[in-house]
């Protein structure tokens, strides 16, 4: 799954949606866009959502995850709230720690500390706010 080159070490990876649940979202993005799945289903306990990856083919660059809650209190809830759709967009680096410090030296705010994600094998994910209040995703590169 890789992206859209954007430099040589930070690269477009895929849009997340957040949806209500997985198995009622897939068939719709299949049927009305012609994507289909890549990987997942996958539960991650850390993040408190289930996701998924799909697009038109394996080669394609650009990946949509869809994101589900897995309860009442994952972070994907809330998107829901307020009426869910397209909520982050995530770029994959080769210097995850160097890219969040350039990223905060340029006044975007760090959400947390790197965690592993199960969707990627482990690799380390960092949420950001730009300054402008776009959720960003920084995935570690393999």
């Amino acid at each position: 799954m890789r992206g859209l080159l954007t430099s040589e070490t930070f690269r477009f990876h895929h849009l997340g949606v957040a949806v209500a649940a997985l198995p009622a979202a897939i068939p719709v993005y299949e049927d009305l866009f012609g994507y289909r799945l890549l990987s997942g289903p996958f539960e991650d306990p850390i993040q408190k959502v289930a996701v998924c990856f799909l697009a038109k083919s394996a080669d394609d660059p650009f990946c949509i995850e869809l994101v589900a809650p897995l309860g009442d209190d994952s972070p994907i809830a809330g998107v829901l709230k307020k009426g869910g759709g397209a909520y982050h967009t995530c770029y994959e680096c080769l210097d995850l720690d160097g890219e969040l410090a350039r990223m905060k030296s340029k006044r975007c705010l760090l959400l947390g500390d790197p965690v592993p994600a199960v969707a990627f094998g482990g690799r380390r994910i960092a949420w950001l706010y730009t300054p402008t209040r776009q959720l960003v995703e920084l995935l570690e590169a393999e």
